[in-house]
């Protein structure tokens, strides 16, 4: 049996080496596993107090995807079969993958993530932190959770307010995909470069004669990047969010989620990308949506740990509210497409039921991710 994950070291001048983490579950679209995020994050952290690594490059293994989202089947086996129990190795996963996130996110060395192919989920998680974040022109991007009752987690309650207006919130509500173009534009990327070049990029970082100084070092590696981004240019597809922005904003601008939500789906346009959108918030489960809109909301007000300790949070309330589990069973499981979602529609969904979702039940002192700092 393989590893899922692969570590390796490229050599470089002045004794430097580039970390590459490989994302090495090519069957499953590099889906992460409790096991992968286990070995990244120790990883990680030697890296972290080693002089001679420069930067970290991260990629997934073939040419279908960085990472399609985490590993929700295995979630999926360790939910209780029935509501309102307790899920420990589904919160477990939760709190171990969040704490990677933030590890990333705040890591004091360059992160580069090849972020070719299919972008999803956990593997968003993954990207969204990087210092320097690299599209091509396979890239797909998106967080449907909606589909599967759950919503925009690993951070999606900080980066998708970091988006144009509203438009986070609209991906959070629709799983609208998105293209390389429209991940620089909503800033979830950095770069355009063209998938060809990866190899590239790996040789002309090995030829850098890498300074001692962090900043520099970060100079050195941009200018690497911004050469290979001026070579690609021809091959970057037009941004589609971009050009449906102002409709974004139109279908947005309700006061409430139950008039978004209306303006969406009755918005009268012939439009394939639009009405994909459409389409996925229509047969969402209405819980996930309301808890998305809610932690979009309660994510304006606060800092990246605190979004982290938040979802925590509601993920395990997800774990044990049985809405996840029957949208994985209908989706991935019995693959019917028939989820039995437990409301009819957002005007339907119970106040007091949303209410739990955000209630931190963790004993005070207790909570797993207290001790992550800003």
């Amino acid at each position: 049996m393989s590893d899922v994950v692969l570590f390796d070291q490229i050599d470089c001048l002045n004794d430097k080496k580039i970390a590459v983490i490989t994302l090495n579950a090519p069957k499953s679209l590099n889906a992460l596993s409790h096991a992968m995020v286990q070995q990244i994050t120790p990883q990680l952290e030697l890296w972290q107090s080693q002089p001679e690594v420069v930067a970290v490059f991260v990629q997934g293994s073939g040419d279908k995807a960085f990472c399609a989202g985490g590993d929700i089947v295995h979630l999926y086996n360790n939910m209780p079969a029935e509501g309102g129990k307790e899920a420990p190795q589904v919160e477990q996963f939760f709190c171990d993958e969040y704490k990677l996130d933030f590890l990333i996110h705040n890591y004091p060395k360059p992160i580069v993530v090849w972020g070719n192919g299919i972008v999803m989920g956990g593997g968003l998680g993954l990207m969204a932190g990087a210092s320097h974040r690299i599209v091509t022109e396979n890239t797909r991007i998106a967080m449907p959770e909606i589909s599967i009752g759950l919503y925009p987690d690993v951070g999606g309650s900080y980066f998708l307010n970091n988006m144009p207006n509203r438009t986070g919130l609209f991906l959070g509500l629709t799983g609208a995909s998105i293209n390389a173009t429209d991940a620089m534009y909503v800033n979830l990327a950095d770069y355009f470069i063209g998938h060809q070049q990866q190899q590239t990029l790996l040789d002309n970082l090995s030829k850098i004669s890498w300074s001692g100084d962090l900043s520099t070092q970060k100079q050195q590696l941009e200018t690497e990047l911004s050469k290979l981004a001026k070579l690609s240019q021809e091959l970057a597809p037009p941004s589609v969010v971009a050009a449906h922005q102002s409709l974004i904003d139109k279908v947005m601008s309700g006061e409430d989620l139950k008039v978004i939500v209306d303006n969406i789906v009755n918005e009268q346009i012939d439009d394939k990308w639009f009405n994909k959108a459409q389409n996925s918030l229509a047969h969402g489960s209405p819980l996930s949506a309301v808890i998305t809109y809610h932690q979009w909301l309660k994510g304006q007000q606060m800092n990246l740990a605190e979004c982290f300790q938040m979802e925590l949070v509601i993920s395990k309330k997800c774990a044990q509210f049985g809405e996840f589990k029957e949208g994985v069973r209908a989706l991935l499981i019995e693959k019917d497409n028939q989820p039995h979602w437990r409301y009819p529609d957002v005007a339907s969904v119970d106040e007091t039921v949303v209410d739990w979702f955000f209630d931190n039940d963790y004993e005070q002192g207790a909570h797993p991710l207290q001790q992550l700092e800003q």
